[in-house]
């Protein structure tokens, strides 16, 4: 049972490691930045990295993401794998990265698994090997051991736990066998990393001509420009999806849970969104949103919803549950009720393509 400590209200659905619940901090009522700032602090100091972006006066920039860090000598930046060593910027480079990867049978648990090829046949015969879902075939997915974000409720932190692996684009290209259908980014996120997994991407393509292989990325969204641009580009020809997972709609309740600005994912969202047209199917844009009891409520979603209807009604939608996890594992799993009163917003909203991703996870 968590206290807020702006309006004293109790209730399970407030986690200590924050302090503040969802109506304070969507009032932005009294100290709720402070705290925020406060808890992602604390648990970023665990591992060794920055609290906030960091901001040395002489530092040199990094321009990946939306943190714009300057790094300065001897440094790490937010995401922990820019550095600045003999002035030098260092890590996130296209030659290495800390990153794993495995192979994965089809269809498999993807937030786009319901709209793309791999699960449903998409896009056959030009982007799909069979007409409904690709068994036999292989997903190739990458894990980025950095995020360019901090969320509390993260569902796969341990990677900051493990050790560093450094890995080369051509190592990560020469593993997308002759059965494999996707390659999937993820993490962490690549966003810190994205330099690499350009240019694995484009190596894979190249060695794998007059055959279907998919690009996909599960992503913040919050790169630069310039990168995004070569995301859409590589998606688009190859038939693979950019899945956003939008983490909150209001400014503050995002910021509390993720440290970070979402202002650079939503615009990211809307240009990518933009591209669209060019290839109907399958879609090359998916949404997806973790529904944190408490935060990520009804309300949150609903916002949301709003913001992708007033894009395009038909982008697809996923709405994933939440499990305890990191700095939020004091939180319940997401409830049936709270999924279905979420749904019925997402709905509401206008959007006409909108399920639950993990069904299974839900609680009575």
């Amino acid at each position: 049972m968590g206290t807020c400590a702006i309006c004293g209200d109790r209730s399970e659905l407030i986690a200590d490691a924050l302090g503040v619940c969802a109506a304070c901090l969507r009032a932005e009522r009294g100290d709720w930045r402070t705290r925020a700032e406060r808890a992602h602090a604390a648990s970023r100091q665990r591992f060794g990295l920055p609290g906030p972006p960091p901001r040395t006066r002489g530092g040199l920039p990094c321009p990946i993401c939306v943190n714009n860090c300057r790094i300065g000598e001897g440094e790490r930046g937010y995401c922990g794998v820019r550095q600045v060593v003999g002035r030098q910027m260092t890590g996130g480079e296209a030659e290495a990265a800390s990153v794993d990867w495995y192979h994965d049978p089809l269809p498999t648990n993807c937030v786009a698994d319901w709209v793309c090829p791999a699960g449903t046949g998409a896009g056959y015969p030009q982007y799909a090997y069979r007409d409904g879902p690709e068994t036999g075939y292989l997903n190739l997915a990458v894990f980025y051991r950095a995020c360019s974000f901090d969320c509390l409720f993260c569902q796969n932190w341990h990677f900051r736990q493990e050790r560093v692996t450094c890995r080369s684009p051509q190592s990560l290209a020469a593993a997308a066998s002759r059965r494999t259908a996707c390659i999937c980014y993820f993490g962490g996120d690549p966003t810190p990393q994205l330099p690499h997994a350009l240019a694995a991407s484009r190596l894979a393509l190249e060695q794998n001509p007059d055959r279907i292989l998919r690009i996909c990325w599960e992503t913040n969204g919050s790169m630069n420009r310039a990168l995004l641009d070569e995301m859409i580009d590589l998606s688009l020809r190859s038939g693979g999806c950019l899945k956003f997972d939008l983490k909150a709609h209001t400014q503050a309740v995002h910021v509390a849970l993720c440290g970070v600005t979402n202002e650079r994912t939503l615009r990211n969202f809307r240009y990518a969104a933009r591209f669209r047209a060019e290839r109907l199917t399958p879609p090359l844009l998916v949404a997806s949103t973790l529904m944190v009891p408490g935060y990520v409520d009804e309300a949150e979603v609903a916002s949301l919803a709003r913001f992708i209807a007033n894009i395009d009604p038909d982008i697809p939608y996923s709405l994933l549950a939440f499990a305890p996890q990191f700095e939020m594992y004091d939180l319940p799993t997401t409830s049936r009720a709270q999924a279905d009163a979420c749904l019925a917003a997402a709905w509401e909203a206008g959007l006409t393509r909108v399920r639950i991703g993990n069904v299974h996870l839900l609680t009575r």
